[in-house]
């Protein structure tokens, strides 16, 4: 895969607000293995290879067992690995990245609403709006994937 463009040297401005809202959500109290596991299940469902590849290793440095990674797309089956806050993210995560398909229920809302805070919820939806963003970045311009990068050289 060829980078098409560095968007990041191209409009450093636009990457460093969105390294600002990253910052924020890193800093809002939400637990960094639960945003890296919202993030790498938003990365799945748009196939940004990119930001699987780097949200799988973000998600192994912070001690997250393999077991459980390669289970994400699937957490519906493997719900006994996955706390009930996990559980009611990755069902937020995928009702708020498929809106276009969802229209975020009452229902999915409700959920999610039932184990996090109303600053919680707010937070976890910038989060997922912003990896979606990310990954419609690092897609459109095809960023490499370190995996990917590490077996050309």
């Amino acid at each position: 895969m060829t980078q098409r463009l560095n968007y990041e040297k191209a409009s450093p401005g636009g990457v460093a607000a969105f390294g600002s809202v990253y910052g924020y959500i890193m800093r809002s109290g939400l637990d960094e293995v639960l945003v890296d596991l919202v993030y790498l299940r938003v990365s799945q469902i748009n196939g940004c290879a990119y930001c699987i590849d780097m949200h799988t290793r973000d998600l192994i440095r912070r001690g997250v067992k393999v077991d459980k990674i390669v289970l994400v797309p699937v957490w519906h089956e493997a719900q006994a690995l996955f706390s009930d806050q996990e559980k009611a993210a990755l069902a937020w995560t995928e009702s708020v990245t498929r809106v276009a398909q969802s229209g975020v229920s009452d229902q999915a809302f409700q959920v999610a609403i039932d184990v996090f805070s109303e600053k919680e919820l707010a937070d976890l939806t910038m989060a997922i709006g912003l990896m979606n963003a990310y990954n419609r970045l690092a897609i459109s311009f095809r960023n490499t994937p370190e995996a990917a990068r590490a077996k050309s050289d």
